[in-house]
Formats: C-alpha cells, structure tokens, sequence
C-alpha cells in the first residue's frame, strides 16, 4: 500500500494550516446558510466544515484519509464518511450544497470525481471549489513540492476545473481572490 500523506498529517494539520480564513466568500458563494445537507468533498479534518457550522442543517464530510476523519470526529456536529470522491455512498441529489476546498488537485480522477459531485448535488443547489491558483508563482512553487514529495497532486487552471462540470443545465462562474481560484457550478 502507497504511503498516505495525509493520515500522517492529520494529527498535525490543523495547528499547521490554522483556521479556514476564507468563510465569508465560501458563504457568499454558496449562498448560506441554507437548509438541506452540505458535503465537504475530501474534507479532511473538518477545517472548513466546522468553519461553517450552523450554516447548514447538516454537514457532511467525505474524505479518504482515516486519520483525517479521526480528527473530524472530534469537532461538534460534523459528520464523517470514509469515500473516494470518485464514488461516492450518497443517492442522487442528496446535497443542497457541496464544497471542495484545496482537495481536486489530490483526487486521481478529476473527472469521475466532478460527474460524482454533479450527482450527489439537488437541482437548485450549488458547488463550491476553492483550489490554490496555480498561476500564482508562489502556487506553482506548492505544486512543485507536492510532486517532490510524491502527493500525486495535478493541479488545474480555473477553465480546466470548469471544463469538468460541462453538464447539462450547469451554469459556472469563476472567481480569484488572493492566491485562491473559486469555481462555483449551479445546478
């Protein structure tokens, strides 16, 4: 089995990247609060989630990284699932919102992995991703050390992440702020 990055991170992450300093544009996008169920789609410790609690009815996080949903486990009212984006166990249209927040660069299929967020979300609702602007050089300097690092990380310009949600009725608007590029899909 390939070494897993994040169960050995997870302990560690969330002193390393401290709180989620972006809340308030991830609520304006997603149009919070909102009734209904939210996914955070390799959510990881629950950085982001917890970041938004109340905001939802319920908040739901997918990750694949074990050591990662421990430390979910342990914040209030979030709810951990062990899954591959990819696949993931929820029926069709069960999320009014679904995010993914500096997590599409590690999934291994893109594709599969936006056709699955496509599927999980209501009509009506929206999705969120927030991924690191690789034409930042800084980013392009992250991207690097992911890859010397062996993290299998493919990071995607802002129009390549909307190419993946080339749905029908998929309506995509896109959104730099800092060293982040946010690409929200409504549905």
């Amino acid at each position: 089995m390939p070494f897993d990055h994040f169960d050995w991170l997870a302990p560690l992450y969330d002193r390393a990247i401290h709180e989620f300093s972006a809340q308030d544009s991830m609520q304006r996008y997603l149009d919070l609060p909102a009734e209904g169920r939210l996914l955070d789609a390799g959510g990881g410790t629950g950085r982001v989630a917890a970041a938004l609690h109340g905001q939802a009815s319920q908040i739901i996080i997918a990750d694949l990284s074990l050591g990662m949903l421990r430390q979910a486990a342990l914040k209030p009212d979030l709810w951990p699932v062990c899954s591959h984006t990819e696949h993931l166990p929820f029926p069709d249209g069960f999320f009014d919102r679904v995010i993914m927040v500096d997590a599409l660069h590690h999934v291994i299929d893109q594709t599969s992995t936006a056709r699955e967020l496509w599927r999980v979300l209501k009509a009506g609702g929206r999705i969120v991703i927030q991924e690191p602007d690789v034409r930042r050089f800084s980013v392009k300097l992250i991207a690097l050390a992911e890859k010397l690092a062996l993290m299998r990380s493919h990071f995607l310009l802002p129009p390549k992440i909307s190419d993946l949600f080339s749905m029908d009725g998929a309506r995509i608007e896109h959104y730099t702020e800092d060293y982040s590029a946010w690409v929200v899909i409504l549905k």
